[in-house]
C-alpha cells in the first residue's frame, strides 16, 4: 500500500479535492454531496509497470490509453529514470536561446535523422500544443520574409484538436473546448473530416473518391479564401479527437498536391501519432507523404520528462540563415537537458526493442481482435491505424443513428467511463464528435494483451448495451 497522507497529515482525496486543479476535469464530481457534488474520490494512480498502473487502494488496471497516448515503451523502465539522475546531475538546466547543451544538439540531429527529405530543423518545445503555436507562427513569419504577408490563414479540420494555447486552440475544430475563451486568433478556417463511417451517402462505398472530396474541400477553401492569404495546412496522419480517423488512400497525396500548387504549408500534426504509434517513428511515413513542418511530443520520451518539437524543413529554415533575422519565439524549458537525455534513452529503447516493427507487425492481430466488438449492437464502428483505435458507439447500427447529448451524458459519463475503470481498464470514453472508446495502449503489448483488453471491452459493452 502506497502512501495515503501528505506530508501535512491530509489525506490525499481531501488535498487533490481542496488544492489540485484538475486538467479538463469536472469537478462537480468530486465535491460533498452535502454542496451539492457527486462526492467521488479523485483517482490516485500511484505506480505504473509495464502496461499497468495502480491506484492508491491498491487496485491494478490496465493502462489502453500509454497515459495519455504517451507512454510508449511502457511504465517503469529504469534505465530513462537513470538517464535523467545521469544528466540532472551533469547539467540540470541550460536554455536554447542562443547556447546549445550536448543533449539538445544529439536529440536534434536523431530526429533531423527519422524524419523524411530535408526537415533538418529542430525548435524544441515542451509539448504539443507549443510545437503546434510554433508552427503557425513561423508559417506567418516566413512568408513575411518572403515577400508574401498576406499568408496567415490556417486551414484544420472539424473535430480535430491540435491544443489548448490561443493560436493552437483555434486550429482546433472542436466549438465547445474553444467557447469559454473567445475572442480567439483570427484567420483558422475549418474543413470537413476523413471520418469515412458517416461520410456523405454518396461517398460511403468509395473510399478513395471520399478521400479525394475530402481533399478538395481543403482546395476549395483556399481558393474562396485567396492563396495569397492562407499560410498552411494542420493535419493529424490519424486525426484524434472524433474517435481514430484515418486517411483515406490519395488523401494525403492529394493534399500534397494541393499545397504546392497554392504555396500553402502542410504541417503533419504527430502529437500522437509519430514514435511507433502508428508504425514508423514519424506517421507521415506510414502514409507516403512529405509535409513541410512535422509537430511532436509525447511518445519523444514516452511521457518520461516532458518535451516536444517543430521540425522544420531546409526551405523554412533558409531566411534565418542571414543577417539579422531572427524567430523571437521560444520556451524557458524547450529542449531541457534532462528531457532531451531522456528522450535520446527512449529511443534507444524503441530501436533496441524493435518496438516500430512490432507495432507494424501485430497492428492487424489487434484490429482483427477489436473487430469482433462488432457483434455487439452498440459498436457501429472500430478505426484506427497501428496502435490506435476508435470504436464508435450507436443507437441504431443500421441507420448509424448516434445519440443525443443527453444520452451521451447518460452513457459516457453516467456508465461507461466508470465501468470501464471498475473493471480494470484506463481508456477514453469521449463525445467530442459522435460516442466513441480510443485506445493507445503503450507499444510492448502484444496478442495475449488485445485478448485481454478486447475481453473487458466486451463485457462492459454488452452491459451497456442492455441499458438502451
Amino acid at each position: 500500500m502506497s502512501q495515503q497522507t501528505t506530508r501535512t497529515g491530509t489525506p490525499l482525496a481531501d488535498a487533490a479535492r481542496d488544492h489540485l486543479w484538475g486538467h479538463f476535469t469536472r469537478h462537480s464530481v468530486y465535491e460533498p454531496t452535502a454542496s451539492g457534488g457527486s462526492g467521488a474520490d479523485v483517482p490516485i494512480i500511484v505506480r505504473g509497470q509495464g502496461h499497468r498502473i495502480w491506484d492508491d487502494r491498491g487496485r491494478e488496471y490496465f493502462d489502453g490509453l500509454a497515459g495519455l497516448f504517451t507512454v510508449q515503451v511502457g511504465h517503469g523502465r529504469t534505465e530513462l529514470a537513470e538517464a535523467a539522475a545521469e544528466q540532472a546531475a551533469k547539467l540540470a538546466y541550460f536554455p536554447l536561446w542562443s547556447y546549445a547543451h550536448p543533449s539538445g544538439i544529439e536529440l536534434a540531429e536523431r530526429l533531423a535523422g527519422y524524419a523524411p527529405a530535408d526537415l533538418n530543423r529542430v525548435f524544441f518545445t515542451t509539448g504539443g500544443g507549443e510545437a503546434v503555436e510554433s508552427a503557425w507562427k513561423l508559417a506567418k513569419q516566413y512568408f513575411k520574409l518572403t515577400g508574401k504577408p498576406g499568408k496567415t490563414k490556417v486551414i484544420s479540420r472539424s473535430i480535430a484538436y491540435h491544443g489548448t494555447p490561443h493560436g493552437a486552440l483555434s486550429i482546433t475544430g472542436i466549438p465547445s473546448a474553444k467557447a469559454p475563451f473567445e475572442p480567439l486568433v483570427p484567420g483558422a478556417l475549418k474543413v470537413p473530416h476523413t471520418g469515412f463511417y458517416r461520410a456523405p451517402e454518396h461517398l460511403r462505398d468509395d473510399e478513395y473518391a471520399f478521400g479525394q472530396w475530402a481533399a478538395e474541400r481543403i482546395a476549395e477553401t483556399i481558393e474562396f479564401e485567396g492563396a495569397d492569404t492562407v499560410a498552411a495546412v494542420f493535419l493529424e496522419p490519424v486525426q484524434n479527437s472524433g474517435g481514430c480517423f484515418p486517411p483515406p488512400p490519395g488523401y494525403f497525396e492529394r493534399v500534397r498536391q494541393i499545397c504546392d500548387e497554392y504555396d500553402v504549408l502542410l504541417v503533419s500534426d504527430e502529437t500522437i501519432c509519430a514514435f511507433g504509434r502508428i508504425g514508423s517513428m514519424f506517421a507521415c511515413d506510414d502514409f507516403g507523404y512529405v509535409p513541410d513542418i512535422i509537430t511532436c511530443a509525447k511518445g519523444m520520451s514516452s511521457g518520461y520528462s516532458p518535451i516536444g518539437a517543430m521540425i522544420a524543413s531546409e526551405r523554412l529554415f533558409e531566411p534565418f540563415r542571414h543577417g539579422t533575422t531572427t524567430f523571437a519565439h521560444g520556451y524557458t524549458f524547450g529542449g531541457h537537458p534532462v528531457s532531451s537525455a531522456v528522450a535520446m534513452a527512449n529511443l534507444d529503447l524503441m530501436e533496441s526493442e524493435g518496438l516500430n516493427a512490432k507495432v507494424a507487425n501485430l497492428a492487424p492481430a489487434f484490429k482483427a481482435q477489436l473487430d469482433t466488438l462488432l457483434e455487439l449492437p452498440i459498436v457501429g464502428d472500430v478505426r484506427g491505424a497501428g496502435y490506435f483505435y476508435g470504436i464508435e458507439l450507436v443507437k441504431d447500427k443500421t441507420t448509424r443513428e448516434s445519440f443525443n447529448e443527453a444520452e451521451s451524458e447518460r452513457l459516457l459519463r453516467g456508465f461507461l467511463s466508470k465501468a470501464l475503470f471498475e473493471a480494470g481498464l484506463y481508456c477514453r470514453a469521449d463525445d467530442r464528435g459522435d460516442p466513441v472508446i480510443q485506445l493507445a495502449p503503450p507499444l510492448t503489448i502484444g496478442e495475449p494483451e488485445f485478448a485481454e483488453l478486447t475481453g473487458i471491452l466486451r463485457d462492459v459493452l454488452t452491459r451497456a448495451s442492455e441499458l438502451l
